[in-house]
């Protein structure tokens, strides 16, 4: 079994699942710099899949292979029958338990299966009943500092089925906050036999390597990481297989990827929706520009994309220097 999972981990390197943000146009986005690495898409709802609603959420090409298709809720028949819906598209299906975001919890999905381990495993084990793909599962330390039971939860879910880990190394208690501890990561990969990926605070190369160090995990899972620095999966990959770091992307660079990145919003999305939703990327792609507040305060209420394009041409003329 965990041969089939190792054929599919190509890259040291993944694109850790973010809701609302690793869609199809920014998987794509990571895929052409990053060739090998698994890509995992945003989180989609069993419960949603259920009123067979199809939309952009699981749109696939061919060179986003190998990818995961990543999948929350906790009632087992329907999580059978997601898995059973998507196995068309992936190589891999994941099960969230470990989103933080209150009304995931407050539903019994994502962090709040960490509290009911035996409900985990069941949807571990309807999730293989409904494909034939290797199934994974992603979570964190624990849902408080008192609750950590991330090590015996990951060998649970283990027992059940799971042929992959990603970790992230904070509770739920904390969202975001603090510093993830890579070093309890560690306890995890010494007490499972699957391969398990660590997940959060990788911002940069050398924090990849620090990471890496501190857990011994098989690889590691980059998220927020990677907004306005999409090249960010693929140059941690090409340094741990080859020594050599490549450069951050100019601001030009960044500045194009942004232009990219919104036309083809616009191309799965409509205009009116894709600039509305491209929004929160703004403040990523134009981080430490000169007077990057007031510029992001104008373009996060623009409509209008002749006006946006003017905007990204003004950042382009007022600065010379490259993003830091």
């Amino acid at each position: 079994m965990q041969n089939r999972v190792q054929n599919l981990i190509q890259s040291k390197v993944s694109l850790a699942p973010m809701a609302g943000i690793t869609d199809y146009v920014l998987r794509s986005l990571v895929r052409k710099y990053a060739p090998d690495a698994l890509l995992t898409t945003e989180m989609i709802s069993s419960e949603f899949l259920a009123q067979n609603v199809r939309t952009e959420i699981t749109k696939l090409d061919e060179t986003h292979h190998p990818i995961v298709y990543q999948i929350n809720g906790h009632k087992p028949h329907l999580m059978r029958g997601a898995s059973q819906y998507l196995t068309q598209f992936a190589d891999m299906l994941d099960i969230n338990m470990g989103c933080p975001v209150n009304k995931v919890v407050k539903g019994q999905d994502g962090a709040a299966l960490m509290r009911n381990p035996s409900l985990a495993a069941d949807l571990v084990k309807a999730v293989k009943e409904g494909t034939d793909k290797p199934v994974s599962v992603k979570f964190r330390l624990g849902y408080t500092a008192d609750e950590m039971n991330f090590v015996e939860f990951g060998q649970q879910m283990q027992e059940a089925g799971a042929e992959f880990i990603t970790i992230h190394g904070r509770t739920r208690s904390q969202f975001y906050a603090g510093k993830a501890d890579w070093e309890k990561i560690r306890l995890l990969k010494e007490n499972v036999d699957v391969p398990v990926f660590a997940n959060g605070d990788v911002t940069s190369i050398d924090s990849a390597v620090e990471c890496l160090e501190q857990s011994k995990a098989d690889g590691i899972a980059i998220g927020r990481g990677i907004l306005g620095d999409p090249t960010l999966i693929g140059r941690v990959a090409h340094y741990l297989k080859t020594g050599e770091k490549l450069p951050e992307p100019s601001l030009d660079e960044k500045l194009d990827m942004m232009k990219w990145h919104l036309d083809e919003e616009i191309k799965l999305r409509g205009e009116a929706v894709a600039i509305k939703f491209f929004r929160k990327f703004y403040p990523y792609y134009i981080a430490g520009i000169r007077n990057a507040s007031k510029i992001r305060g104008v373009m996060v209420v623009e409509d209008d994309y002749n006006k946006i394009l003017e905007y990204i041409e003004y950042i382009r003329k007022e600065n010379s220097v490259h993003c830091v």
